[in-house]
């Protein structure tokens, strides 16, 4: 019995020895692959300007990037050998500024997105051009608005009608007013080989107040504060791989795959203070590029990348997952951006998408929008108006007259500003124009898209008398070289003014001189005022509206002047607005 107690002993003991030994080895990392872009904003074309069609590669030389075919044909050679891959974007995908986008409420930039099987975005600044409505049900969704085929639910380069976003789209930190949940889903969870990874989506502080992005419904929660309560609810959710998705950024020399010592931007703080559970930070808004390896607060190292914008490169980091510990095994971690260089063969699908969106341009460019009965131009006299500049200060006043609490006493639009773009681009002339869809009295769409604006908000805002004064004032601003700029302000037909320009800059106003509705200015009381938000928020060089109150956000200037148009014959304005005291 001792004998064959002891052989079971032994039969046992090398049996157990001989299948434990597997376990007890170190499982084989998981392997995933994370690829994003950042502020594509609807570059589907290959373009051929340095700024958005090139980058330079470390060694100094130019090299031509960017289109949605190069786009598509990187990440399927990227994807290759891959069995766990994620494609993402770090924000601002919308809002583009090439036509055969902009002009179709940025559904083809949806439909290359859903195209290259991007899974999931963060919100940009300019995902909130329009309103969260417009981006939660339009293009995450695809409910139509206005009318089908005219403004909006066109049809794609597959005979399709636009049907929304085939991937999420993600924020923990733009909330209502007065609330801290956020508006849309925080962050996102995907799966690989079981072991979870946790996508923490972020939007820039400046998003809320931003000149084309400004929404006064909605609020920003801080960034690392917002950052580190969603890592604790992720690890509390048993998620120990945390991606920061962060539309911020900042800048780090100028070689997209280095990391110089000398850094501006507020990536960096975010960095330096973000939970050390967040292992990888990825990051846009600020169109630059670098592949950086910084400390978290612990003391240990995570990448932080930014990979440009308009597509001129794609950011690859490559994740270990341990089995055992379901975090990412950081020592094996690498990060790289990658150009998107036009030396291979393009997607024939995207470049189908791409002539398909071209052609519809053509098509959207030239619908008709209104009838003039002359000329609306630029061209302005000494008093500073134009025909062009007083229509637009009208349309600035009807918008804001159609809008719920809007409702404005006048309205002001920069004609001439002494800094920053100026939303006057294109004359309106009465004559018919080359396009054969043209008459004489005829605005097509693209000649009215051309004249005025940069998808900027009609905003009424309360603001007092003696601010109006002031920025009246502001018209002539003194120079660093002592010679005084003629910056004038275009008003609505219910205003008038005089000015005294003999006299001392700062003091050429008398606010008995103007009449608003048929009374003089009164400095003590507040009115109500439309204008557009680059304007009141002093990015034009007026520091008048500072302080302004109750603000109600009108429509973009591209709708407000379609809007205008569609009433009837527009006819030139009077040039009366404004008269030089003698």
């Amino acid at each position: 019995m001792h004998s064959r107690r002891k052989w079971i002993v032994i039969a046992l003991g090398v049996t157990l020895a001989s299948s434990a030994s597997p376990a007890l080895a170190d499982p084989k990392p998981v392997d995933v692959q994370l690829l994003s872009l950042t502020d594509f904003h609807g570059y589907i074309t290959p373009q051929n300007n340095a700024t958005d069609g090139t980058i330079k590669d470390p060694q100094g030389n130019t090299l031509v990037v960017g289109g949605a075919p190069y786009v598509a044909t990187h990440l399927d050679k990227l994807r290759q050998g891959h069995e766990n891959t994620v494609t993402f974007s770090a924000g601002d995908n919308f809002s583009g500024w090439p036509t055969e986008v902009s002009y179709h409420a940025d559904e083809p930039t949806i439909e290359f997105l859903n195209k290259i099987k991007v899974e999931f975005t963060t919100v940009g600044n300019h995902e909130l051009d329009r309103s969260l409505e417009f981006l939660r049900d339009h293009m995450g969704e695809g409910e139509c608005f206005g009318e089908i085929g005219v403004d909006s639910c066109f049809t794609d380069s597959d005979g399709r009608q636009f049907h929304g976003a085939d991937f999420a789209i993600s924020t923990a930190n733009i909330t209502r007013k007065g609330d801290t949940r956020p508006v849309l889903p925080p962050y996102v969870i995907k799966r690989f080989q079981g072991i979870p990874v946790g996508f923490i989506n972020l939007t820039t502080p400046t998003t809320v107040d931003g000149s084309t992005s400004y929404q006064p419904p909605l609020d920003n929660l801080p960034l690392v504060e917002t950052a580190n309560k969603y890592a604790a609810i992720l690890k509390r959710r048993g998620v120990k791989a945390i991606v920061a998705n962060v539309h911020e950024g900042g800048k780090a020399g100028d070689d997209y795959n280095g990391c110089a010592d000398q850094k501006n931007g507020p990536i960096w703080d975010f960095a330096a203070n973000a939970s050390p559970d967040i292992d990888v930070i990825v990051t846009g808004h600020w169109h630059w590029y670098f592949t950086c390896s910084l400390p978290d607060p612990a003391g240990n190292p995570r990448p932080v990348v930014e990979a440009a914008n308009h597509g001129r490169l794609i950011n690859e980091i490559n994740l270990k997952l341990d089995h055992r510990t379901r975090d990412v095994i950081r020592s094996e971690t690498t990060a790289v951006n990658h150009p998107v260089t036009r030396d291979v063969t393009p997607a024939p699908a995207m470049v189908k998408l791409v002539d398909h969106w071209n052609a519809k341009q053509k098509e959207t460019y030239a619908k008709p929008y209104g009838t003039i009965t002359g000329d609306l131009t630029r061209t302005r006299d000494a008093t500073g108006q134009s025909t062009l500049g007083n229509t637009v200060a009208d349309v600035a006043y009807f918008d804001s007259q159609q809008t719920e609490g809007g409702k404005a006493d006048l309205a002001m639009v920069a004609v001439a500003p002494t800094k920053g773009a100026n939303s006057l681009r294109g004359d309106l002339r009465f004559a018919k124009g080359a396009n054969p869809a043209d008459s004489d009295g005829q605005v097509l769409m693209g000649e009215s898209w051309a004249a005025w604006g940069y998808a900027n908000p009609v905003l009424t805002v309360t603001v007092k008398g003696s601010q109006i004064e002031q920025a009246l004032e502001q018209q002539w601003q003194t120079q660093a070289n002592g010679t005084v700029k003629f910056a004038p302000l275009a008003v609505s037909k219910n205003v008038r003014f005089s000015f005294d320009a003999t006299r001392p800059v700062g003091d050429r106003i008398n606010p008995a001189d103007v009449i608003v509705n048929g009374q003089p200015l009164d400095t003590g009381r507040t009115y109500r005022l439309a204008a557009l938000a680059y304007t009141l928020l002093g990015a034009d060089g007026y520091t008048a509206f500072a302080g302004y109150t109750d603000a109600v956000r009108g429509n973009r200037d591209y709708e407000a002047m379609r809007a205008y148009l569609r009433q009837g014959p527009v006819a030139p304005p009077a040039l009366d607005r404004a008269v030089p005291l003698i």
